[in-house]
């Protein structure tokens, strides 16, 4: 009897040789990723790893605090941990497959039965069995199931990286912004003080026959103006820190405690050279990852058209009534050729090469998405730090404007919609500052984002 089975197992390995699938195929040329040479900013450049907690750089602790409770609390960072553990898990059963797996099994079975001379009987059978199996991975479908996995896992790993670098560069994006309409608030507050004396001004003038009612009406609307800017301001203001409280894991929406706007330091961080970008990005580690498990998801899905080899061993022992213990065992072998299944292999084999293409396109897509950031944070550099100077100088000009204009109209030489005039001037180019002061920090944050922000891998 061994001879034909043994031909019976050469024979379907065989078929299963004549069922291999051909050559793999390679990712598409075009989602080859080359960098550039160089930026095309004129920005400082150095190879330097960056601090870790890059945050400190701006100069001041209570963002520093806030983006520690938001590492620590926020529920998206919570929702990525936990998807690595579940990697973790997916990682561990794949490695097991390559494991022998051993079982034991036990049963206890009572009947009534005859005899041959119709004498009645009710036996007590009790049998236990160790049970072993084990795959042969003679085409590696089982070691590439493990490497998609562990790649997997290691994609997992990569993207909790990476949303933590999005949880403190949103931390530190949203207290600029909060510290930015603050200083908007308090410039429409010192307006509306303003343009409160400038109308009681008005108001004496007018009940002194100086000047015509015309101006007091002028002046009333700019103190209504004014003062409708506030409340919007103060609502932006709660919602900002609604927003910021959220992102730190904090359950109310009360105060934040911050500094101003002015207080903080914009950084400068010099760029690596495009190559080395790559490696400093957690997500384009991750498309990385993501892309050897599709290929190793393909390498396992191609190995599927090539027999399975399995080994069984079983031993145990039988103990029946009245009887003596029998001792029981097996060993034997099984091979699974696929010979005929209407397409199913083939179709996952390539649907499997199809995921592995859009994992290519998708790592091209990250490295391209990294340089561009890169370079659009470094333009940001000079051209921001051009616009605040400019806008300094402006507001400057306008505050000698608006003194003129008044000492003009106090000594009746113009009339007061000069010195309205300036005051309109003076006002848009101190919220003007505020905006631009505002757009160098968040371009800051954008490149510290942007470089990977201090990240070195696992």
């Amino acid at each position: 009897m061994m001879r034909p089975t043994l031909s019976v197992l050469a024979t379907a390995l065989l078929l299963g040789a004549c069922a291999t699938p051909g050559p793999k195929t390679a990712p598409p040329p075009e989602a080859a990723v080359t960098p550039p040479s160089a930026w095309r900013a004129d920005a400082p450049s150095g190879q330097d790893v960056l601090a870790a907690d890059w945050w400190k750089t701006f100069g001041d602790p209570r963002l520093s605090g806030l983006v520690a409770a938001a590492l620590a609390r926020n529920a998206d960072l919570g929702i990525a941990e936990a998807r690595v553990r579940e990697a973790e898990g997916l990682a561990a059963q794949s490695r097991a497959a390559l494991l022998p797996t051993l079982n034991a099994t036990g049963g206890v079975q009572k009947q009534r039965e005859l005899s041959a001379f119709g004498t009645a009987a009710e036996p007590l059978a009790a049998q236990a069995q160790l049970q072993a199996a084990y795959e042969i991975d003679l085409w590696g479908r089982l070691r590439a199931g493990d490497a998609a996995a562990r790649a997997s896992l290691q994609a997992s790993r990569h993207a909790r990286d990476a949303a933590r670098l999005s949880v403190a560069a949103a931390t530190a994006r949203a207290y600029v912004s909060l510290t930015s309409l603050d200083a908007q608030l308090a410039t429409a507050r010192a307006t509306l003080v303003s343009r409160q004396e400038a109308t009681d001004r008005a108001r004496r003038r007018a009940q002194q026959g100086l000047t015509s009612n015309l101006e007091l009406r002028q002046a009333e609307g700019e103190l209504e103006a004014a003062a409708q800017r506030v409340p919007a301001l103060e609502l932006a203001v709660r919602r900002q820190e609604a927003g910021l409280a959220l992102l730190v894991g904090e359950d109310g929406a009360g105060p934040i405690a911050r500094g101003g706007l002015e207080a903080l330091a914009v950084p400068q961080p010099a760029a690596p050279l495009p190559w080395a970008l790559l490696a400093r990005r957690p997500d384009v580690a991750q498309a990385e990852a993501s892309l050897a498990a599709a290929d190793a998801s393909l390498a396992a899905a191609r190995a599927a058209f090539l027999p399975q080899v399995r080994l069984s061993a079983a031993a145990g022992g039988l103990q029946v009534q009245h009887l003596d213990p029998l001792s029981i065992w097996s060993a034997g072998g099984s091979v699974l050729a696929p010979i005929f299944d209407g397409g199913r292999l083939r179709g996952a084999s390539d649907a499997a090469a199809a995921r592995r293409d859009q994992a290519a396109f998708a790592y091209r897509k990250a490295a391209q998405t990294a340089f561009n950031e890169v370079e659009s944070a470094l333009e940001g550099q000079g051209r921001l730090t051009e616009q605040e100077d400019h806008a300094r100088l402006q507001r400057a000009a306008a505050a000698r404007t608006l003194d003129h204009a008044r000492k003009r109209y106090q000594a009746g030489y113009v009339a007061y919609l000069e010195e309205l005039d300036a005051q309109r001037g003076l006002l848009a180019t101190e919220l003007a500052l505020s905006q631009v002061r505002e757009a160098r920090l968040l371009n800051a944050v954008a490149l510290y984002q942007a470089l990977g922000g201090g990240w070195t891998g696992p």
